[in-house]
């Protein structure tokens, strides 16, 4: 019996992908803007009902570019979750910025709104809030915050593509939402990710800061690289035809796990947001009390060929090199991020997993 990984990538028809990239032998054109970029951000605008895309490698540059474009002093402070991928954490920090963390809420981990006015100082600048496992923060209250103190919003949004809430698309909300296109992510251009915006006054400057600064073949300011390139458009062009059959069939894991794992007290399982048409992207589960610790479930799991992920553990504030500042988990600043990244276990789920398979996984758990 094959072994069953926390995911995995889907891809579409090796034909489909061929047909793609076939024009690409004789344009010979494979990176800097060409084609396929053009035609996916295109696609992108109106799938996620925003004015404004850029496209990226990778989604921490992505982050970098967008903490970056709006010139803050170095050393100002953003106000962020630990509940994270260390990405979101150095994204600030190499921006020369400094990561203030805020506690989550116990019942969805995502950012406490409640906690974060009393994080603000007269170095706050913005805050990064991350919609974790693609359950989507309080963005209202998050946004009446930064109205009240002047301060940018910035949405780790890499778990949420294709989402929304109440009839308005993710991508919308914030001054920016970052979405990673990793291949492991719900969709992927194999590496890559993005920036959704409104302010058109953007568009120019993130181009020439992922493009080491040039305008009219004049370096203009001190950027990187970070273009996608042809081959990864035109994977993101062929996977947007199958993004909702994607994520009807992660649906229907989903439903299983929650059928088979959702009335035992002792599994804390996200809730179902009003509102709000999910991806499916991940399904966690907390141990609170139960017979099995989160450990003891990962290793029965892992006996039996299935990889679960301890996913996100540890939080980003105990890391070495932020232990040191106010907020670390070292000094108790977020007492809830600690225990869920102590007891928290991502299970399988991707497109082709069976349901006889999540049976089976909910059987060890539950045995």
């Amino acid at each position: 019996m094959s072994n069953i990984n926390v995911t995995r990538s889907s891809m579409p028809p090796f034909e489909e992908y061929c047909e793609e990239i076939k024009e690409l032998w004789d344009s010979r054109w494979l990176t800097n803007n060409g084609i396929k970029h053009r035609e996916f951000e295109e696609k992108l605008e109106n799938i996620l009902g925003v004015p404004n895309v850029t496209l990226y490698t990778n989604g921490h540059l992505a982050l970098e570019n967008a903490l970056s474009v709006f010139s803050f002093p170095k050393g100002s402070e953003v106000i962020t979750t630990p509940f994270t991928f260390a990405s979101t954490t150095h994204a600030i920090s190499r921006s020369g910025l400094t990561p203030v963390f805020c506690d989550v809420n116990e019942d969805d981990f995502t950012i406490n709104p409640e906690k974060i006015e009393a994080l603000i100082t007269d170095k706050t600048v913005a805050v990064m809030p991350v919609h974790v496992y693609g359950t989507i923060c309080d963005v209202e209250k998050i946004q009446k915050i930064a109205d009240k103190y002047g301060l940018k919003v910035i949405y780790d949004a890499a778990h949420a593509f294709y989402e929304t809430k109440c009839g308005k698309s993710v991508a919308a909300f914030g001054d920016f939402s970052m979405f990673s296109f990793h291949a492991t992510k719900v969709f992927h251009t194999i590496e890559g990710g993005a920036l959704c915006y409104s302010d058109d006054s953007f568009e120019e400057k993130l181009y020439m800061m992922k493009n080491f600064g040039y305008k009219n073949n004049c370096s203009q300011l001190c950027g990187g690289n970070a273009k996608m390139n042809e081959f990864q458009a035109a994977m993101g062009i062929c996977n947007l035809r199958h993004i909702e059959e994607e994520i009807a069939k992660r649906k229907n894991v989903a439903g299983r796990y929650r059928e088979r794992l959702g009335n035992i007290p002792e599994i804390q399982l996200t809730p179902i947001q009003e509102g709000v048409v999910s991806n499916y992207a991940y399904f966690p589960m907390v141990t609170k009390g139960y017979k099995y610790s989160r450990d003891e479930i990962a290793h029965r799991l892992g006996e039996q060929g299935i990889l679960a992920r301890k996913y996100f553990a540890p939080a980003t504030n105990s890391f070495e090199y932020y232990k040191d500042l106010p907020t670390s988990e070292q000094n108790g600043a977020t007492p809830i991020s600690k225990i869920l990244c102590e007891n928290v276990l991502c299970l399988p789920i991707y497109a082709d997993l069976s349901l006889s398979d999540v049976d089976r996984i909910c059987d060890i758990i539950l045995s």
